[in-house]
């Protein structure tokens, strides 16, 4: 038997279990979670091996899926979505990361670090797959749409709480995190390659009219323009990992319990880059039955 970051992990000849994990003090999750994570990549670690030993032994590789429930705490309204062998192989091959991986490890933060806490109250995502630049292209209206009605499930935006969207360029191009702060008019953009939100007017022009619709919607007053923020982030050294970048970002911040996000939160690299063998073990590790179910 295995263990591995508090959890039995399944051997030829022993069973796995999955109790549920200890909710921690909002803010002591960053440093911990920094001192977790290795800083270098090189071969693959041993929860890595076990994982991808794990998965050949399942029969997702022959073809079959999972489907990964996430109830409407998470997204605003039920999702459901399909975890397979393509999914895996983001991960094994360190490829880039397609939706079903980011809307599971978000899935994963809300479950291990949000549920029962306050941070449910003070962090609320956005589907990827609702909004990002082939639809806004192809059906704008609908998008605006689904933006309003994400807005509108919170029972309070009068109090300071982040919306994170996951924004993708489009046919699988770059991810970048957008964090909106509706009460203060604020918009945080978190970026792992030099830019703006100026390579993506169309992202921009949706949020801000999205915003204003929705606190219209609401009676409040609008008593300045939307101000957005470019935070210095770490960058990546690579073409491939901005949805690695993305999801620490979201991470770190929800582990900080910080809505306003300072300019510049992460002093260096060191310790940052959200390496393959984190994100594969917190996102299927510690939800076995994605595997065995």
């Amino acid at each position: 038997m295995l263990k591995i970051a508090g959890k039995d992990i399944p051997t030829k000849s022993g069973t796995k279990t999955n109790p549920k994990s200890q909710k921690e003090v909002p803010g002591q999750m960053l440093d911990k979670a920094s001192k977790e994570i290795p800083t270098t990549s090189g071969t693959k670690s041993q929860i890595m091996m076990c994982l991808e030993k794990m998965v050949e032994e399942s029969d997702i590789m022959h073809g079959a899926i999972r489907s990964v429930d996430m109830d409407e705490g998470v997204f605003g309204i039920a999702h459901s979505e399909l975890i397979a062998k393509e999914d895996m192989q983001q991960l094994f091959e360190h490829e880039e990361l397609g939706i079903a991986v980011i809307h599971t490890y978000i899935w994963y933060m809300y479950d291990t670090l949000m549920w029962g806490t306050e941070l449910c109250n003070r962090f609320n995502f956005i589907a990827a797959s609702r909004i990002n630049t082939t639809f806004i292209t192809k059906n704008p209206t609908s998008v605006m749409n689904e933006l309003v009605d994400r807005f509108m499930v919170a029972d309070d935006n009068t109090t300071p709480n982040l919306y994170f969207l996951p924004f993708n360029s489009g046919n699988g191009g770059h991810w970048v995190l957008v964090a909106m702060d509706l009460s203060r008019l604020m918009v945080y953009y978190l970026d792992s390659i030099p830019g703006d939100w100026s390579k993506y007017p169309s992202m921009k022009k949706t949020v801000d009219k999205e915003i204003l619709k929705f606190r219209s919607k609401k009676n409040y007053r609008n008593r300045k323009d939307i101000t957005w923020v470019r935070v210095q982030c770490p960058q990546q050294n690579n073409s491939i990992d901005c949805g690695f970048f993305v999801l620490r970002f979201m991470r770190d911040i929800i582990a900080l319990n910080r809505i306003d996000i300072p300019k510049m939160v992460w002093n260096n690299n060191l310790g940052f880059i959200l390496i393959l063998s984190d994100i594969s073990s917190n996102l299927l590790l510690n939800h076995e039955y994605v595997l065995f179910s």
